[in-house]
């Protein structure tokens, strides 16, 4: 990953690294997850890669059985919020976060603002939502 001052730049091949390692572990310890659904913005697209890699239908809405996917479990809230039995993240930062997806590719103890390759590169070190 590229850092400029507090922001850590994410790259596609670190996506794909991450997306293999929560593969594996869906495998291995959700094997009852039976499709996944992404949470808006930047669950999106790690949902529909983990679709694909695992050859999962991408639900619409949560099931009993749906893995929900978001690319970083920062302040945990969004993942806490969801009404879905099993929860990943690409990236969690258990010093910052009040919740604990059940799986997650990496931690990251760090305090950067990770910038993924879907977003703008001079996205504000805050979530957008809590700037209103």
């Amino acid at each position: 990953m590229l850092k400029i001052e507090n922001k850590l730049f994410v790259s596609w091949s670190d996506v794909r690294t991450t997306i293999n390692i929560l593969c594996k572990k869906i495998i291995t310890e959700l094997p009852n997850v039976d499709s996944v659904i992404g949470l808006e913005r930047g669950g999106l697209i790690p949902a529909v890669m983990v679709s694909h890699e695992l050859n999962l239908p991408y639900s619409k809405v949560i099931l009993p059985n749906t893995l929900v996917i978001d690319d970083i479990c920062d302040s945990g809230v969004t993942l806490k919020n969801t009404v879905g039995v099993y929860t990943a993240a690409l990236y969690h930062k258990p010093h910052t976060s009040c919740f604990t997806p059940n799986l997650y590719s990496k931690l990251h103890k760090g305090n950067e603002w990770l910038i993924f390759p879907w977003e703008r590169n001079d996205s504000e070190e805050m979530q957008d939502y809590l700037n209103k």
